[in-house]
Formats: structure tokens, sequence, C-alpha cells
């Protein structure tokens, strides 16, 4: 079987619906479908390597139809993106020998701090490089974003296999922030999963914005017109309208990534 890769989650950190949350959108996934957490796979059909270790990755393991993974490509070390490898553990899986591709950055955190340290020390998993991995006929480059950095750098993905190839960006603080035109890398791949975490800036009632930063998926829109079929938004937000209603994202030709969507590689 050829690579492909499987949309896994959607969701930002806390997932939908969100813990503490009685919103509307949030009593609607609880007494219905939980929206998972922001995570895409890698599959040849016979091995799996996720993108990030979320708090739901036991339900996306269960998706795949996998007990373990055979990788998992790490972003950063946010909640929500880095807790799954807590089930790599004795407690869980306790897995051997693992392969967790990061940065040094990230490698030094894992290191430095338990629980995550523990899984080195017994043998749960290998940390190993991410810079450019070849898979057997699928590549996964890494590529550093500009994000709140309390614990490690923060990075991007880039997969190319022999029929397509995909960028996974679900977090940075401003596409003015980066040293790449946002419209040159989604110019530059054929499906683009881009940070969508807010649709605008009164989302958040009491937080300052540049308190969480993140592109508000209006100005993502603005800066990409003309390149709305390669574009997947993904990291969404509880408070995000698009959840309930992703009208003002489809009328102008923009789509949700949507779990169990499946892309050929």
């Amino acid at each position: 079987m050829q690579w492909e890769a499987v949309v896994l989650g959607i969701a930002q950190d806390g997932g939908v619906p969100h813990v503490g949350c009685m919103c509307v959108r949030c009593e609607k996934a609880a007494n219905g479908r939980r929206i998972h957490v922001a995570c895409i796979a890698l599959t040849d059909g016979k091995r799996v390597f996720f993108l990030d270790a979320t708090p739901d990755f036991p339900t996306q393991l269960r998706m795949m139809g996998v007990a373990r993974p055979d990788g998992i490509f790490l972003t950063h070390a946010h909640m929500g993106h880095v807790t799954g490898l807590l089930y790599l553990g004795r407690e869980a899986l306790a897995t051997r020998g693992v392969a967790i591709h990061g940065t040094d950055s990230m490698h030094a955190y894992l290191r430095a701090n338990a629980p995550w340290r523990d899984l080195e020390l017994q043998g749960r998993v290998e940390l190993l490089p991410n810079e450019r991995v070849d898979l057997g006929g699928l590549s996964v480059r890494s590529f550093q974003v500009p994000h709140r950095a309390e614990h490690t750098d923060t990075v991007g993905y880039i997969v190319e296999g022999p029929r397509a190839s995909l960028l996974f960006l679900p977090d940075i603080d401003s596409w003015d922030a980066w040293d790449t035109d946002v419209r040159d890398a989604v110019s530059a791949v054929d499906v683009a999963f881009l940070d969508a975490t807010f649709y605008s800036d009164d989302e958040l009632p009491g937080r300052a914005p540049q308190e969480v930063p993140h592109p508000r998926v209006t100005d993502t829109m603005d800066r990409l017109t003309g390149l709305e079929d390669r574009v997947r938004l993904i990291h969404l937000n509880h408070t995000n309208r698009l959840l309930t209603d992703d009208s003002p994202a489809r009328n102008r030709g923009f789509r949700l990534a949507e779990e169990g969507e499946r892309y050929a590689l």
C-alpha cells in the first residue's frame, strides 16, 4: 500500500468539549461526538507515524487500528502536542524503543523533566532528530516557526511522498513574525494544514489576545486568496465559530480539516 495522511483531530489542545466549558459548542460535543485534538497520522498500511502526541492519543491509536505507533514527530511541548507520550510508559503501553523525532530543544526538555525522562531511561522511546527523516518512500522535514517558547522551540513539518506533499503547521504566533511568506509555503505543497485557533479577537473575554497569540482565520484567508483549494484549517479552539458554522470560511472557498479524511501521498 502507498503512503497516506489521515486526519485524526482538528481541535486546539483542550479538545471539544473543552474542560470547564458549558457553551453551546461544548455541550453539543459532550452529548454527541468529541472533536479530538489536532493530529495527523502517516501510514503505508503497515506502519503508523503520528504528527504530535495529543491528550486523545489512545483514541487516535484506535482510529488507526494499531496498538502503538512506529514513531511520533513532535512540534513543541505545549499540552496538546506532547502529553500523549505518557501513554507509552510503564503504566499504559510499556513500549520499547518508539522513535520520538524532535529538535535538540525538545529532547533537552524531555530529558530534564519527569515523567518524560523516564520514557528514555526505561527504553520506552528513542529520541531522534527531526530535521529530515526518510521513512522509506516518504520524507518528513521540520522547519522552525515563531511560537511561545516557554519550554521548547516550535516546528512545523513538510511531508513529501511520491504523489503529493503536505504541510503541517498547527501553531504559530503570527504570519508576519515568520521568516517565510505563508503564500510561498502553501504554494509549495499540495495541501497545507494551518493554524486556525481563533476566528476573531473577541473569543477570549478577559484575556489579552497577545497572551495566546495566533493568526486569526480572517487574516489567514485574506493572505491566501487564490490558494483556497490547498488549505485545510486545523487546531480550532472550542470558542471558534467555525466549529458550528463553517460558512464564513466555506463561502470564501476555504475548508476545515475533517477527522477521518485521507490524502494520498
